[in-house]
Order: structure tokens, then C-alpha cells, then sequence
């Protein structure tokens, strides 16, 4: 042994001489090749300066036109320019309730006592509404665990600024460039699936918990926090791990109370699974007013591309009409006419103006637009969002006064039209699946198989792992399913299971909604008793009217 380190250059000092087995083999690796160097050499090595990279990623950063001052000085790497720099992830700071704002500096220089303007995920060219214009307090550099206070950071390099958290929410755009937009949002792999509403052990302390709550949001980027109608606060976590982590830090850290957590719940979304081509009909409350439509379920692959911004509502129309013709087959002419996504503008759910040649349809768009937001907000079957669907409007019969055609009018019409239609669509609930990476010992496989089959977890791959005895294992399992599955697997396997989750897609739920018999039933019917609505799930009579 001692040869051996002698040759890699490996010298065990104090107590390192005294280490066996695993725990003396972790010490010498960490001395031959330690983590941080190791890393930070392939870095170097692998990855593109700022000055090549920004070359060919300004069109995938930045929301603004290509040709602009701001998108010309990130392109470049100018250090001359006007900054620009992304915020990306809030970290708490040693003074209690406080962060830093790290991101990185794409063109510019950012400094101490610098003016910049702040612009959220809201911001709109030419609009005031998530615009802050405010002196940046310190910049600092983060070194590990500490911070070293700087004059000025130039682009290419990465800081942390003190004085900018409490006007940006997780993430956001710094520039000093008045005419710059911001730069597109994070896209994460994992989607928040799994919800617990808390709530303060004494009502005393709701005002700590609230507050608690937004600080826990500003720390976490994939952490969702809300409160629903009912008065209820959620967390939304990407699993079972992930939410118990955000209550820990609620609880002693953020909040710093007693909290009440409810039992974890599945976030599910609806869908539809067939076409209505046979128009659904609502009636106005004045009824001068009628709309017509239908609807499509939409490819797969579309709302994978919806998801991850590849067809966005910001999209040129004409292009995005293209690619939807070329791609998807659709009529360019439906891809020229998509009045919004849903829900909250960005959702995988569209609606269509097929009308051709109708007078005052333009004039009620926004109006039907609300009324989507709306309904894919809140689908008919349990009021989860909606997922993966087309809705049409085919024809509309409107009365020539404006004022009888107004939002009171139109936008519970087209909620109504939409939600009834979906009913006529073969409506089912899509759940969240993790996909599931086991390790495990060949003699230990059929308990892994035994709690998998149990928990509709479907195993899509088995190799060994070349010169060990091991085996690795992947499969999908329902994230419904997943709650205690961890020490299920290490129970059946005597802990010699090691497994990992991450998010991987949603799947429609086995089984009829409609049929009282099926397991798909009882969950739409355990939704809507938790949200305190009628378990009897409507059908479309409940919506549409009819001539």
C-alpha cells in the first residue's frame, strides 16, 4: 500500500493513517484526485469560453430581436457594452431574511453603487408593469460557503449582488440598457408534482408562515408556493424528498413556527383523448350571443415542444404556422389563427379561431381568451389543469351592439363551450411518472420486482454492471405511487437497493372516469372531494345549451 501511494504521490497525514476499508479509500481519492480541481479542469478543458459560446446561444438567451444594441453586446462578450446580466437563483445571505442575487454577466461590467434597471419575468417592452430602477448595494464573488466583496464584475464571469432580492421574485434580468427585454427563463427538467398545504399550529402566526413562504419560493427555484381560494397554503415540490427538505427549512429557518402539514397529494392535469367535430353550443346569460366549438387532442410531441418553449404564443405567426404544418399537419391557416395558450398563457392547451369571414369576432377575442385562461385552468372532470388540447371555434353568432357583447357576456360563454366539449372528448386524468434508476444486488432483484409490480411501476430496462455483481435497473413508476417507496425497496432488499427518481412524463390514468367501478373513478371522486365540490362529475348537458 504504502508503495502504491508513494508512486500516485499520496501522503496520509494525523489521522488519515488510522482510516480502514471505505472510509480510507474515500481519504486517498480525495487527496489524488480531488473533486474541486478535477472538475474545474474538464471545465476548462470541455467547455467554450463566454466569448465563443455567446456567439451561437444569444438567440436561445435573449427574448429581445437579434439585432438590437443589447443582443449585439451579448453576442460580442463586450465588456464595453451595456450589461446585461441574468439572475437565475436567490441565496440566503447571513443577514436573516435577506439573499444574494447570483447570476451571470453576459456583456458589461456590474458594480458597487451602479444604477440598473430590474426587469422580472413579466416585463413588457415598453411597459412599466415588473420594471424597478435601483442602485446595486454591494457585488460580491462567491467563494464556497463565503463571499468576497468586489468593485466590479466584467462579463463572462459570474457574481452575487446585495441590494436587488426584494424586487425579484426567483429569477429576472439587470441592464442599463433602456431599450434591452430580458433574457428567457430557466427551463427545468422536473415539474413541481407533489402538494402539501401547511398551515401555523397557532393562528397567531399565520403572518410569519405567509412571510416564511416567500422566502422559501426566493430560495428554492423549483419549489411552487400558493394559496388557493379555500385559504389554503400550498408547497409544490418535484417529490416526496424534495417537499420534506422545503418543510425543514420552512419550519427552521424561513417561518421559524410550529407548522400543520396535510398528507402529500398528486398533482394530476386533464385531457382528452378523442375529436368533438360535432360543435358544442353556449348561449350567452342576455342570450344575444352564441358560440360554437370543437375540439382535437394534440400530438404528443407538440405538447412536449409547447412545454419546453419550442412553440410559444411570443412566436412569429407566420413561423409558427410553418412549423406546425410542416411538423404536425396542421392547416397553416388554424396556425396563423391561434388566439392563446392556456392556462396562464403558456400552457400546453390551444385555442383556434376557424371562423372565416364573421363580423365582430376580433372584437371578442380578448374576452374568449379570459374564458380559456379559465377553463384550462380548471377542466370539468376535477378542476386540474388541462393538458394536451385543441379547442375551435368553428362559428359564433353575436349581437351588432357592443355593449351586449361584452367580457360579462362572453367570457363565461366561452368557459362554459370549452368545458363542455371536453366532456365530449373522452375526457382522462394524466399523472405524473418518475423514472425510477435502481442499483441492486442480482440475489436481492425479485424484491425490487415484488414492490414495483405492487406499485404499477413498469421496469423498461435490466443490464449488469460490467465486473461488479450489481445490476442496474430502470422503470417507470406513477409518482402516486412513490410516497414510502424508498424504504419499501430497502425493507424487501434488506437496504441493499439504492434507488433514484427524477420526473420523466405524464400518462394517462388506467381506466374510465365514467365507469364506478375503475380505480380512475375513485381518484376523480377523491379530487373532488378534497376541493369541496359535488362528487357527481358533470357531463357536457352541464355545460352547453342547447337551440
Amino acid at each position: 500500500m504504502r508503495d502504491m501511494l508513494q508512486t500516485l504521490g499520496v501522503e496520509l497525514k494525523g489521522d488519515d493513517k488510522n482510516l480502514m476499508g471505505k472510509a480510507l479509500l474515500k481519504r486517498i481519492m480525495q487527496i489524488w484526485l480531488p473533486a474541486g480541481d478535477t472538475l474545474l479542469e474538464m471545465i476548462v478543458t470541455h467547455l467554450p469560453s463566454p466569448t465563443v459560446a455567446q456567439r451561437y446561444r444569444c438567440s436561445t438567451l435573449y427574448s429581445g430581436p437579434q439585432d438590437d444594441e443589447a443582443a449585439q453586446a451579448i453576442r460580442a462578450c463586450d465588456p464595453e457594452g451595456p450589461l446585461m446580466m441574468y439572475v437565475s437563483k436567490m441565496v440566503p445571505s447571513s443577514d436573516k431574511g435577506r439573499f444574494y442575487a447570483f447570476g451571470r454577466v453576459f456583456s458589461g461590467t456590474v458594480a458597487t453603487g451602479q444604477k440598473v434597471r430590474i426587469l422580472g419575468p413579466k416585463f413588457q417592452l415598453g411597459s412599466k408593469e415588473d420594471l424597478h430602477i435601483k442602485n446595486i448595494q454591494r457585488t460580491v464573488i462567491m467563494m464556497g460557503r463565503t463571499v468576497e466583496a468586489v468593485q466590479d464584475v466584467p462579463c463572462g464571469n459570474t457574481c452575487a449582488l446585495v441590494g436587488v432580492d426584494q424586487f425579484l421574485l426567483k429569477s429576472g434580468t439587470l441592464t442599463t440598457c433602456e431599450t434591452a427585454c430580458t433574457f428567457n427563463d430557466m427551463k427545468y427538467s422536473v415539474s413541481p408534482v407533489v402538494r402539501v398545504a401547511v398551515a401555523p399550529k397557532d393562528n397567531k402566526d399565520l403572518p410569519k408562515l405567509v412571510e416564511g413562504l416567500k422566502k422559501l419560493s426566493k430560495s428554492d427555484p423549483l419549489v411552487v408556493c400558493s394559496s388557493e381560494e379555500n385559504g389554503q397554503h400550498i408547497i409544490a415540490g418535484c417529490g416526496e424528498l424534495h417537499v420534506e427538505i422545503c418543510l425543514k427549512d420552512l419550519k427552521e429557518e424561513y417561518a421559524q413556527v410550529e407548522i400543520i402539514v396535510s398528507e402529500p397529494v398528486v398533482s394530476y392535469m386533464e385531457t382528452i383523448t378523442a375529436s368533438c367535430h360535432e360543435p358544442g353550443m353556449t348561449k350567452s346569460a342576455n342570450k344575444h350571443n352564441r358560440l360554437y366549438v370543437t375540439s382535437d387532442p394534440l400530438d404528443d410531441q407538440l405538447v412536449v415542444d409547447i412545454e419546453e418553449g419550442k412553440v410559444t404564443c411570443r412566436d412569429d405567426s407566420k413561423e409558427r404556422a410553418n412549423y406546425l404544418a410542416e411538423k404536425y399537419g396542421w392547416d397553416k391557416n388554424h396556425g396563423m389563427k391561434i388566439w392563446c395558450f392556456g392556462p396562464d398563457t403558456i400552457g400546453p392547451n390551444l385555442f383556434v379561431d376557424e371562423t372565416s369571414g364573421l363580423q365582430y369576432v376580433h372584437e371578442i377575442k380578448d374576452h374568449v381568451n379570459a374564458g380559456f385562461q379559465w377553463a384550462s385552468r380548471e377542466g370539468a372532470l376535477c378542476e386540474e389543469k388541462m393538458r394536451g388540447c385543441r379547442f375551435n371555434l368553428v362559428d359564433c353568432t353575436l349581437h351588432t351592439d357592443a355593449i351586449h357583447r361584452g367580457a360579462s357576456q362572453i367570457l363565461g360563454t366561452t368557459r362554459r363551450a370549452v368545458l363542455g366539449v371536453s366532456l365530449n372528448s373522452e375526457p382522462r386524468l394524466v399523472e405524473p411518472i418518475f423514472l425510477v434508476e435502481i442499483t441492486v444486488p442480482e440475489e436481492n432483484m425479485s424484491g425490487v420486482y415484488s414492490v414495483l409490480n405492487r406499485r404499477r411501476g413498469v421496469v423498461i430496462s435490466d443490464e449488469m454492471r460490467m465486473g461488479t455483481p450489481l445490476h442496474e435497473m430502470r422503470a417507470y413508476l406513477p409518482v402516486a405511487e412513490s410516497f414510502g417507496f424508498t424504504s419499501d425497496l430497502r425493507e424487501k432488499t434488506q437496504g441493499k437497493a439504492f434507488p433514484q427518481c427524477v420526473f420523466s412524463h405524464w400518462e394517462q390514468v388506467p381506466g374510465n372516469p365514467f365507469d364506478p367501478s375503475s380505480s380512475h373513478h375513485a381518484t376523480v371522486l377523491a379530487i373532488r372531494k378534497r376541493k369541496g365540490l359535488s362528487e357527481v362529475i358533470p357531463t357536457a348537458d352541464h355545460f352547453l345549451d342547447k337551440l
